[in-house]
């Protein structure tokens, strides 16, 4: 599903024009990714965590030069489901049909 789909779902089921919609949906990611690079995370119950993992310095290698390469110690960022998300999705009939198919 793209997002144009979900504006459009969203639009269809709540009545308000598809114009505020991706307004809003856009205003949303923005708060998310402004938050999370300033370091915050963002907590929405009852959906998961949008969370900054660290990652540790490393070593790498360049196999093609065959050389090391240090990666420093960095943040990724990532998204974490809620438990009743996870039991939705798990529970969801649509999903054990795909996977017997």
């Amino acid at each position: 599903m793209t997002k144009a789909e979900v504006i459009s779902e969203i639009a269809d089921k709540t009545g308000i024009d598809k114009a505020d919609v991706q307004a809003t949906i856009e205003a949303f990611f923005k708060v998310v990714k402004d938050s999370m690079a300033d370091g915050n995370n963002i907590y929405v119950r009852g959906f998961g965590s949008f969370v900054n993992k660290k990652r540790a310095k490393k070593v790498a290698r360049n196999i093609s030069k065959n050389t090391s390469i240090i990666i420093d110690e960095h943040f990724i960022p990532s998204f974490k489901p809620s438990k009743t998300f996870i039991q939705k999705i798990k529970n969801s009939k649509k999903i054990k049909e795909l996977a017997t198919a």
